[in-house]
Order: structure tokens, then sequence, then C-alpha cells
């Protein structure tokens, strides 16, 4: 199989359960930028089971608690999907992005994942 996901995650694994995997993103956009991926392949996020859901919820939120530990300087979070070519999904496995953020990285960072659009961001 082509998936990166479905061949490349062994010996990448931050952490795991029956369902799902968190590692770290290979072209991250800030340090501890981290993915939250179902062990299942599968394209689309809406496709997943309300089983799936509750084990990407748990990685996510201990994931989040062990970056937050090993580095005080992160203040804020985004939590991203990409669902479609369209919407910027390269890889057709289900991922969500965890991206820490830190005071001052960006100049303004009012509209957050607004910026998926550039002239939508500042409101």
């Amino acid at each position: 199989m082509d998936c990166p996901f479905c061949c490349e995650i062994e010996g990448r694994s931050l952490k795991s359960n029956e369902l799902a995997d968190v590692v770290l993103d290979c072209y991250p956009v800030t340090s501890g930028h981290s993915l939250v991926i179902p062990k299942r392949h599968v394209a689309d996020y809406f496709d997943l089971t309300s089983h799936e859901l509750s084990a990407i919820n748990t990685l996510l939120a201990d994931q989040k608690k062990q970056l937050q530990t090993h580095d005080s300087s992160i203040t804020g979070f985004n939590v991203g999907i990409n669902i479609g070519e369209d919407a910027g999904q390269t890889i057709f496995h289900c991922h969500v992005h965890l991206i820490p953020r830190r005071k001052g990285d960006v100049e303004t960072p009012r509209g957050g994942v607004r910026g998926v659009i550039p002239s939508k961001q500042g409101y």
C-alpha cells in the first residue's frame, strides 16, 4: 500500500491506543506539531466510527498535556483536519493536527484557523 500512515508509523509512534497513534509531523508548523492518526485506513474524518473518534480525542488530550508538561512556552493550540483535496488534504488517510502555539509566534494570531483563507483571517 502506498499510504505513508499505513506503512511508516511503526517505530514513530509516541503513544497509541487500540484505534489510533500519535506521531510527530514530518513537516512541522511549530515545534511539537503532532498528528493523531486512526489505525484503520480511512480518508475522511466523517467516516470514522464513534469508537475511533473517542480514541483520537483521548490521544489529543494526552498529547496536549504531554507537550505542555515538557514545554512551558506553549500557550495555545490549533487542532485541524483537512478533508478532501480542495481543503488541502494531501495524504488520504485521516489525521488530526495538534499544533502547539506560543505567544508571539505570529504577529497577529486573531482568526486562527480562519487563516486557511488569508483574506478571511482578520475580522
